[in-house]
């Protein structure tokens, strides 16, 4: 059997190269490429023809979770496993509705890591067991649940972007998207959300650990 073809997407360096050296000690996992964005990582499914992908989900740009549906669209038998430090829904569902086939937090050690990567290559899903204990118990819990959860996949993205301090034309430019469309997008959002503007956005977002606080807007 040939080696399992994986690509890192992560912004951080130190986390990417951490990555990579622990990967390349394992005889059947071959690391392609490293992408430091979510456009980087498109591009380089597009090219590479990776097996796996381990997507960060909070990145620059476009982010993890609109590469995860560009990279399957791009590629469609890329397994793509999101790894990020978001425990809590909306992320989780999300991520999985797009397409991804696993779902790991960033304190997964690197046996969990590896064991994702082959679990997913067979055609599995792989969820980290602490993720997959509240989607388990969601429905039985409404503390647990997020308002963010009522988005649709294009909506969290958008919204995700508006609360990094992204404005109109620069979302629409990143999303091959009219202004307009991201207009009708974003008063969706707000009354979805029952929120009447960006900043009560952004503080529903921060109060429901949506985003770290030190990326948003001021």
């Amino acid at each position: 059997m040939s080696a399992i073809r994986v690509i890192i997407a992560d912004d951080h360096k130190l986390t990417r190269l951490g990555m990579r050296r622990m990967l390349e000690d394992i005889p059947d996992i071959k690391v392609l490429a490293e992408a430091q964005s979510g456009e980087a990582a498109v591009e380089m499914v597009t090219h590479l023809r990776p097996d796996v992908v381990l997507m960060d989900v909070e990145m620059p740009g476009i982010g993890g979770l609109e590469a995860t549906r560009r990279c399957i669209r791009a590629c469609p038998g890329v397994r793509i496993i999101a790894v990020t430090m978001h425990e809590d829904e909306p992320y989780p569902t999300k991520l999985l509705g797009v397409g991804a086939s696993g779902y790991l937090t960033k304190g997964a050690d690197m046996d969990e890591i590896v064991l994702a990567i082959k679990k997913v290559i067979t055609g599995g899903r792989y969820i980290s067991a602490q993720v997959a204990q509240q989607l388990a118990l969601r429905p039985f819990n409404e503390a647990m649940s997020s308002p963010f959860t009522v988005l649709s996949a294009r909506e969290m993205q958008i919204t995700l972007m508006i609360v990094k301090g992204h404005k109109v034309p620069e979302i629409s430019d990143k999303l091959s998207l009219s202004p307009k469309t991201i207009n009708t997008y974003r008063y969706r959002i707000f009354e979805k959300l029952a929120v009447p503007n960006d900043v009560s956005l952004v503080k529903l977002a921060i109060q429901h650990g949506i985003v770290d606080t030190t990326a948003v807007v001021s």
